[in-house]
């Protein structure tokens, strides 16, 4: 499981012109699932997520995870951060799990990440519009 996470000032998606996910301070997180992942893998992910500083405390150092800062969250799914770009110029995405599973686990790590913290979500497999404004910028590549 792949979290691409960026600290934002803020962030929202939208699909067919309808913000349908919007957040102030927190973190913009494109979550990609692979094939061989589960319950456990997304329970480790969302513990790490929650608890990476990469906020700024009164010395301006990151020390902070999205908790202590009071920020939210935006999951948004991604699938094309499990493609293979290792060989030729067409990315393969035989890493990717199915539709069902992506789905399901998707759904499970918002809901995990929720008992702690406010969280907004993009619409699984929709042809999404996300906007952003990247404080930093700071971005992360988390992988479980």
């Amino acid at each position: 499981m792949i979290a691409l996470i960026q600290r934002v000032t803020q962030a929202k998606v939208d699909v067919n012109g309808q913000t349908i996910g919007q957040i102030g301070s927190g973190l913009l997180v494109l979550l990609g699932v692979e094939k061989e992942d589960n319950c456990f893998k997304a329970d480790k992910l969302a513990e790490k997520l929650l608890n990476y500083r990469i906020f700024n405390d009164e010395q301006g150092k990151m020390n902070l995870n999205v908790q202590q800062a009071e920020g939210s969250l935006l999951i948004v799914s991604q699938f094309t951060l499990v493609a293979d770009t290792q060989k030729g110029l067409r990315p393969s995405f035989s890493n990717g799990a199915p539709p069902e599973l992506a789905n399901q686990l998707y759904e499970y790590f918002s809901q995990k990440c929720a008992e702690k913290i406010h969280v907004e979500n993009g619409q699984f497999a929709a042809d999404m519009k996300v906007s952003l404004t990247n404080d930093g910028p700071v971005t992360f590549w988390l992988n479980v």
